[in-house]
């Protein structure tokens, strides 16, 4: 049985590619940096995703990588180092400010709102999710949000799933007296559907912590990390087939379009 679904936020529900290209370009033109040009985005991508995974592997801090990776992307490009912090700070409240829904995500979550205990569970800075939980309407429909830095430890750590286990469980006994029984009494991990994009944090934390891993996978990435996968999907709408399929007996929600 499925009780709880923890979504991931960024390339997940919401498009991630489209805000950071918007909110770096804003940036660019902020700072008077000149045009960000796509041979450039290209490779900050690449520096930011290899710092981002040097995170997950607990070889970097945090800080390091929000401000590294500016230093270390202007340096290439001969701009001024010296804003890096700056240029971060201002690029983080931008990032909430870009919304582009995946596969009608926000219905998705909607329709689901009531039956099933929803919660984000994102590496994103705190500044930035709220943002964009805030614009996009999420922050109505989560009954909890898990951002890494409130937490203290990073997807895929279990230490981060330990952390949200401990307040899902104190969220159903707090409001045990307006839940129907589906909700009531303690959820385990094995009834808790982890839905994301990464292999290395949102897949790798769902094993770690006995989570139902259930890989969105768009562009039909090869697993070629030995990652293990419980579901696969291609569209966000057949998370409903999956729970569905879980609990039949709880009927169709909706159509996702």
């Amino acid at each position: 049985m499925i009780r709880a679904v923890f979504w991931d936020l960024d390339n997940t529900l919401l498009d991630f590619d489209v805000a950071e290209k918007e909110a770096l370009t804003t940036d660019f033109r902020e700072f008077g940096l000149g045009e960000l040009s796509d041979e450039m985005l290209a490779e900050y991508m690449k520096l930011n995703r290899r710092r981002w995974q040097m995170l997950e592997r607990g070889e970097m801090d945090k800080q390091e990588v929000l401000e590294g990776r500016f230093r270390e992307f202007f340096g290439l490009y001969g701009l001024r180092i010296d804003i890096a912090a700056a240029f971060n700070d201002r690029y983080q409240e931008l990032l909430g400010e870009t919304i582009c829904f995946r596969d009608n995500s926000y219905e998705l979550v909607k329709g689901l709102k009531g039956k099933y205990l929803q919660c984000m569970a994102s590496n994103g800075t705190k500044k930035a999710q709220t943002g964009k939980l805030k614009n996009s309407g999420f922050d109505k429909l989560f009954d909890l949000s898990f951002i890494s830095e409130e937490i203290g430890f990073e997807k895929p750590a279990i230490e981060f799933f330990d952390a949200a286990f401990i307040e899902v469980n104190k969220w159903l006994e707090a409001n045990e007296a307006s839940l129907r029984g589906e909700f009531l009494g303690e959820i385990k991990p094995s009834e808790i559907l982890m839905v994301g994009d990464s292999l290395t944090s949102d897949m790798r934390g769902a094993n770690n912590a006995g989570l139902i891993s259930c890989w969105y996978n768009p562009k039909k990435i090869v697993n070629d990390l030995g990652v293990k996968i419980d579901i696969e999907i291609d569209n966000l709408c057949q998370v409903l087939d999956v729970l569905n399929k879980y609990q039949p007996h709880r009927g169709t929600f909706y159509e996702c379009i």
